[in-house]
């Protein structure tokens, strides 16, 4: 019985779970903000490519 009350007691796995479902959905996050961001970015740069590109020759 004592057995079962320190398997009942002890959260650390259980900590460690909702430690890594805690990173992989900031991970997520992070690889939706950047391919959102990373469109925007490229068609900015591409536009300055365009621009620099007429103006130079």
């Amino acid at each position: 019985m004592t057995g079962f009350r320190m398997i009942m007691r002890n959260r650390k796995g259980a900590t460690a779970i909702e430690y890594g479902l805690i990173a992989a959905l900031i991970a997520v996050a992070a690889i939706a903000g950047m391919n959102s961001l990373g469109g925007s970015l490229s068609t900015a740069f591409n536009t300055v490519g365009g621009h620099l590109d007429t103006n130079v020759k």
